[in-house]
């Protein structure tokens, strides 16, 4: 089992920063990749930001710009800073990992953290 814990959230004005950070536990040989995924009232489930072990990041592109992923070989952690951030960022954001949790098995999984709420008022 993987077990992941977020932090970070929070209260902030439009144009401020938070950070977000969340760090992957339990039975992982290997981490492949973490990101976050956001979702708001009455919409899906979207992709944010996601960073691989060999670096490579991704971002949609509401967030380009504003939003830096790192992390992952740091103690199987990824933070996220997120800048100038807007009343549309408002959304429950959601921690994930997928991992190789054992030597015997190139089998990937991923898990999800509980998810930390940033509400960013206008």
């Amino acid at each position: 089992q993987v077990q992941l814990v977020e932090s970070g959230g929070g209260l902030v004005q439009a144009g401020g920063s938070l950070r977000l950070s969340c760090v992957a536990s339990g039975s992982i040989f290997s981490v492949n990749a973490m990101g976050w995924y956001r979702q708001a009232p009455g919409k899906q489930r979207e992709l944010v930001a996601s960073v691989t072990s060999g670096g490579s990041t991704n971002y949609a592109d509401a967030v380009k710009g504003r939003f830096t992923i790192s992390g992952v070989n740091d103690k199987n952690t990824v933070y996220l800073q997120m800048n100038s951030l807007k009343p549309e960022d408002t959304a429950v954001y959601y921690c994930y990992a997928d991992t190789r949790q054992s030597l015997m098995s190139y089998r990937i999984t991923r898990a999800w953290g509980q998810g930390t709420q940033v509400t960013v008022s206008s």
